[in-house]
């Protein structure tokens, strides 16, 4: 077996690593620098950064024809999002889970899970339900920024020592990085399954959906480690409200979709497990290290039933 896919993998877990530790740092900072909380910063610049990944499979997949790739993409990577980031995210450090992101984020993120069942219920996700969730994305962001217009009037004394030009600039290395090291692990990944003779469908349901969703897992995991578990919540929030709604919204605008039955036994658990993850933030205010492994678990299962069925 050519020792050339291992090595390209190890690199592309190096280079995740290193560009979320150089993204958070610098979003972070100019959060701070801007007067703007670091969950709007999560749920914005860091989640459409990390979810860079998955609109450019999404969006190939739309002008190649192929686009009900871009359908099984996005519920893939929504579904490792709530589970598996959250879930390791949350064992590392319990996610305290702010009054906005109870108020808002998580019912938007439960909304657009539920809309996108309803809508491809038909089989069918044309042009006009594209468009649908493209306002509702447009929508979704006024609000938010909206919303963060108040939070300026508390001043980080630390704040105007931090030297904007710099922090844009690892920002930018940092997101560059992280989006070359996830491509890296999916190519390499998808060598390595198919020379053990693994199918291109289970790898499609598994390795492509896990690994356009890499950045936002080290990201989420960095940000956890670093303690700011806000822009950890924020950024899953933040990735999967702009899957579906900007993602796939443009996906089918660009070129229908016709979705096939067995999608919607997937998007149905998505919205379960969406559910599950609004019980978890409203009942105490947190996703605990507990519930953090059973998102974990859930996770595995699932896994286990896709590779089964």
């Amino acid at each position: 077996m050519n020792l050339t896919m291992y090595l390209t993998l190890l690199l592309g877990f190096v280079l995740l690593l290193k560009g979320a530790g150089w993204f958070v740092d610098a979003a972070s900072a100019l959060a701070r620098a801007l007067h703007i909380p670091s969950l709007i910063i999560g749920l914005t610049i860091v989640a459409m950064g990390t979810s860079a990944p998955e609109a450019a499979v999404s969006i190939t997949a739309a002008f190649s024809g192929s686009n009900e790739i871009a359908l099984s993409n996005v519920v893939g990577s929504n579904m490792f999002n709530l589970l598996a980031v959250v879930g390791i995210s949350s064992l590392l450090r319990p996610a305290l889970v702010e009054p906005a992101v109870l108020r808002r984020d998580l019912f938007w993120h439960l909304g657009a899970s539920l809309l996108l069942m309803f809508l491809a219920y038909s089989l069918y996700l044309g042009r006009l339900e594209g468009l649908l969730l493209l306002l509702l994305f447009a929508v979704y962001m006024f609000l938010l920024f909206k919303g963060a217009r108040g939070g300026n009037e508390n001043q980080d004394p630390q704040a105007e020592e931090i030297r904007l030009p710099k922090q844009l600039f690892w920002l930018v290395i940092g997101l560059a990085a992280v989006i070359l090291g996830g491509n890296l692990v999916v190519n390499s990944a998808t060598d390595i399954a198919k020379a053990w003779g693994l199918s291109e469908t289970l790898i499609g349901l598994t390795i492509v959906a896990i690994g356009t969703s890499l950045p936002e897992l080290a990201t989420s995991v960095m940000a956890a480690y670093k303690g700011d578990s806000s822009l950890a919540l924020g950024n899953v929030l933040g990735s999967n409200i702009f899957n579906i709604l900007f993602i796939l919204g443009l996906s089918c605008t660009l070129s229908p979709i016709a979705v096939l039955p067995g999608a919607l036994v997937d998007i149905g658990l998505l919205c379960a497990v969406a559910a599950v993850t609004l019980f978890f933030c409203r009942n105490d205010g947190q996703i605990s290290r507990r519930e953090g492994a059973v998102l974990l678990g859930l996770y595995l299962l699932y896994t286990v039933w896709l590779i089964c069925r």
